[in-house]
């Protein structure tokens, strides 16, 4: 048995710590898969997306962040409905847009929530974890023997991971319900509000598992 191991990060720098990490732990990059914003453009500029986020002149790929090795070797630019530009790597980022990452050649098709849906995190999960992303955040989750899930989980929590349910109620106190992939992707200054509203302060829990 496997299970699905996924959580949202405010930052970057800190999904980025944790992918590494799973990696040392012997995670082969077929299972390991990274899903950040990049409305603010740090991961380079991404000239196939219009103002709703929508794919208009297909999809730039490859190779993102120099020097980067392993899964983070393989980020490609591209956009998924409801999240807008993003910089992706591995199955959850296929399976969402409906191809491998590589083989993307124009509008990207497929659903962020139906993809974590199916690797069998709940509907409340799905929801929160895509619209993390589309708020700024980073998505990594990591398919892993049951035996080794425990240690997946902890890697996760050591890297300053959100928890799902309080910040689905932090979105929900605003007025959110649920990830609406037909919304304006967020702009570069709402996605820097967006961050700067929750800064570094995240939420130690034990990381959302699904079993297969």
């Amino acid at each position: 048995m496997t299970q699905t191991v996924t959580r949202l990060f405010d930052t970057y720098a800190d999904a980025k710590s944790a992918v590494a990490e799973l990696e040392s732990l012997g995670i082969p990059h077929g299972d390991l898969s990274l899903v950040a914003n990049n409305a603010d453009g740090a991961h380079g500029e991404h000239e196939g997306v219009d103002d709703h986020g929508d794919v208009t002149r297909g999809t730039s790929t490859g190779a993102v962040l120099g020097g980067a090795g392993g899964l983070l070797a393989g980020l490609g630019l591209l956009a998924i409905p409801g999240l807008g530009p993003i910089v992706a790597a591995g199955w959850l980022a296929a399976t969402a847009a409906g191809a491998g990452i590589g083989a993307l050649g124009g509008a990207a098709t497929g659903s962020i929530v139906g993809a974590l849906k199916n690797a069998g995190h709940t509907e409340e999960e799905a929801h929160v974890y895509s619209e993390g992303v589309r708020r700024g955040g980073t998505l990594v989750s990591a398919r892993v023997p049951d035996d080794l899930a425990p240690q997946a989980e902890a890697v996760l929590a050591r890297h300053n991971a959100v928890d799902a349910a309080t910040r689905g109620s932090a979105y929900r106190q605003d007025g959110w319900s649920s990830f609406d992939e037909t919304a304006p992707a967020y702009t570069h200054d709402q996605v820097i509000a967006e961050r700067s509203r929750y800064g570094t302060a995240t939420e130690h829990v034990p990381t959302s598992t699904s079993s297969f």
